[in-house]
């Protein structure tokens, strides 16, 4: 199984982060951010990633920025050397008003490119810079590039939730594993 584990203590949190490439959606996640709990529980249930997050801290953003940190990492760590994975993953998904588009390649170049079009400062209980801010954090630590932008919708929490539900399609393809690869999936023999 390619399980990565990660733990994290600071002054201002204390993280932990478990996925399995190979499972089958579970999540057991707890931040105290319900809005945040709700998107990681989408992410694993649509990417088929188990995902354990236990995260407590001072402030939201420093909980939503380490939780980022510490599960790129743990997809980092399952990951391995990436020998057999497909690599590339992108989907398009709908909710109701919103249409969200993503697309990932597990390259080891970390880069973000986000446009989810919110037009409130909060969703929930979650400031919407920080969901952004998420985003970014994780595909840093991941070394992804990952491209996520909603095309359209008018209410923040379905464009905010149709993103998430379209990087979990995109990641479930792109850590899934190839059976016709042999090795690397790069030309030049390394990621």
């Amino acid at each position: 199984m390619r399980i990565g584990e990660v733990s994290r203590r600071t002054d201002e949190t204390e993280i932990y982060v478990k996925v399995n490439l190979d499972g089958t959606g579970i999540a057991d996640v707890n931040t105290d951010i319900k809005f945040f709990n709700h998107m990681l529980r989408s992410l694993a249930t649509h990417s088929l990633i188990d995902i354990i997050v236990q995260a407590k801290g001072d402030l939201k953003h420093h909980i939503i920025e380490d939780t980022a940190l510490c599960l790129g990492e743990a997809l980092l760590k399952a990951l391995g050397s990436g020998e057999g994975i497909r690599r590339f993953g992108y989907a398009m998904v709908p909710m109701d008003c919103s249409l969200a588009f993503a697309s990932i390649d597990l390259s080891r170049r970390p880069y973000a490119k986000i446009d989810l079009k919110l037009g409130g400062f909060e969703i929930e209980d979650t400031p919407t810079e920080d969901i952004i801010h998420f985003i970014e954090s994780m595909a840093t630590a991941l070394r992804a590039n990952i491209h996520l932008w909603i095309q359209y919708g008018s209410n923040d929490h379905h464009k905010v939730e149709a993103a998430f539900k379209a990087l979990a399609i995109a990641l479930r393809q792109a850590v899934s594993l190839d059976p016709r690869r042999k090795g690397i999936p790069s030309s030049k023999g390394a990621l």
